[in-house]
């Protein structure tokens, strides 16, 4: 892979060296880093590592390096997520075009064993939920009981994808939400990935953790500094298949928090202040990044409920850098 402005580089933590791209490296081109919004930075790293000369050129890299926040955006980048979450509803459809394509590489007599995801998916099943009986003590039993009943073959079909497909992990029913599940459990922030391919040392390469999610709502990871957003089911099984996401250079709106919370006030009334600020400011298909003194007041389930509102305030993201 190329590296046209030598931002590959190593650093060790606790006697362990891991492979990096450094965005200083691109100061030599009159880049300041300190004036780029943290949310660019990610993008930033992201053309870096991904760096092919076709679909992620120099010149691509520098335009991220040189964003102008008064300018239009015009260019367009190729962004690699480093993983797709999906949930039941939309990620059988994937699942299903997988096994199709396996299909196709065994009639070709190709190994069909060769079909799987490119990056890591994560299929959490949450969409199948049914209340049929409520209001007495057996009735989660009982609608577990039908759940299970009503979608025995998709269940079966997922569980074989879980063990037919590398880099394929599904989260069976019962587990909660997906959007929860995702800040929870399968949110790495500091994504550890393949070999360092040039130092030859063998170091995992250590890149942020940033994802496409088949749900609007996948915005709620940002609280966590993880950059992700929610897409269609053919640009997210695109992008488990290792495909770019194509996308304008975003503009990015700063939120400052300052303060705290007065006495008597809850969450809910900071995020409905919050939405209803930015919906009047206009944030459609924009970027809005959390700063300010009053971050530090601020716990995780707040932030998360902040960046779960992106859709309802318009933003493509909002995102409380870490």
């Amino acid at each position: 892979m190329p590296d046209s402005y030598g931002a590959r580089s190593t650093f060790t933590v606790g006697n362990r060296s891991y492979g990096i791209y450094r965005l200083a490296a691109l100061e030599s081109q009159g880049i300041t880093l300190k004036k780029l919004p943290y949310s660019l930075k990610i993008l930033l790293e992201n053309l870096l590592r991904n760096e092919d000369g076709l679909a992620v050129r120099a010149e691509d890299i520098l335009a991220i390096g040189k964003w102008d926040p008064k300018a239009t955006p015009v260019i367009e980048i190729a962004y690699t997520p480093a993983r797709v979450l999906m949930q039941d509803f939309t990620g059988v459809p994937a699942v299903v075009d997988l096994a199709a394509m396996r299909d196709a590489m065994a009639a070709m007599g190709g190994n069909p064993d060769k079909i799987n995801p490119l990056a890591p998916a994560e299929l959490v099943i949450d969409h199948s939920v049914q209340v049929d009986h409520f209001g007495t003590g057996d009735a989660l039993e009982v609608n577990t009981r039908l759940e299970y009943e009503r979608n025995k073959e998709r269940y079966a079909f997922l569980r074989w994808g879980q063990t037919a497909f590398d880099n394929f992990a599904v989260v069976p029913p019962e587990t909660g939400i997906c959007h929860q599940v995702n800040l929870e459990f399968l949110a790495r922030v500091v994504f550890p990935g393949a070999d360092y391919p040039s130092n030859g040392s063998g170091a995992p390469l250590a890149y942020p953790d940033t994802l496409v999610g088949t749900d609007s709502h996948t915005t709620m990871i940002n609280g966590l500094g993880v950059l992700g957003w929610g897409v269609g089911g053919i640009e997210a099984e695109a992008a488990l298949l290792g495909q770019p996401v194509s996308m304008l250079i975003p503009r990015v709106v700063g939120f400052k928090l300052t303060g705290v919370l007065p006495e008597g006030s809850t969450a809910t009334d900071l995020v409905l202040t919050v939405t209803e600020m930015l919906r009047k400011h206009g944030v459609v298909g924009k970027f809005v990044e959390f700063y300010g003194p009053g971050l530090s007041q601020l716990p995780l389930a707040d932030r998360a409920t902040i960046a779960n509102m992106a859709p309802e305030y318009g933003a493509t993201c909002g995102i409380f850098p870490v």
